[in-house]
């Protein structure tokens, strides 16, 4: 019988997850340097599920603030309010549009600009949100 898991827990054993994101919101962490952060998180997980003897380890479950957005941006479901931000990330050619994956997620307010956050409805009686 071969063993398998839904996901893992995307946060780290240290929350280094919640901690270099918010070293980066408040601009005292770069782009590359959170990249990196959750590449390292990402095959940690792996290593630490083989380790344990799961046959079948899940991918795609990762994710920088929720899954939900995480779909949104891969289908293209981007407000209108967000695509000049979104422009100025594709002919910067970064890859990733961290900007605007962030913008969605909490607005942007900086350097005159006022983008407001998407909708967050909550996961039935959880404290969850997406």
């Amino acid at each position: 019988m071969l063993t398998h898991n839904l996901g893992y827990p995307r946060i780290g054993a240290n929350r280094e997850l919640k901690k270099v994101t918010e070293s980066y919101w408040e601009g005292k962490l770069s782009r590359d340097e959170l990249l990196k952060t959750g590449k390292a998180l990402r095959v940690t997980n792996w290593f630490l599920q083989k380790a344990i003897g799961l046959q079948l380890i899940p991918s795609n479950d990762f994710s920088f603030y929720d899954q939900v957005l995480d779909m949104t941006l891969l289908i293209g479901a981007i407000p209108k309010r967000y695509e000049g931000l979104l422009q100025e990330e594709l002919v910067l050619d970064r890859g990733f549009p961290l900007e605007t994956y962030f913008a969605m997620a909490r607005g942007k307010q900086k350097n005159g600009v006022d983008i407001t956050a998407m909708e967050m409805t909550k996961w039935f009686d959880t404290n969850y949100h997406y």
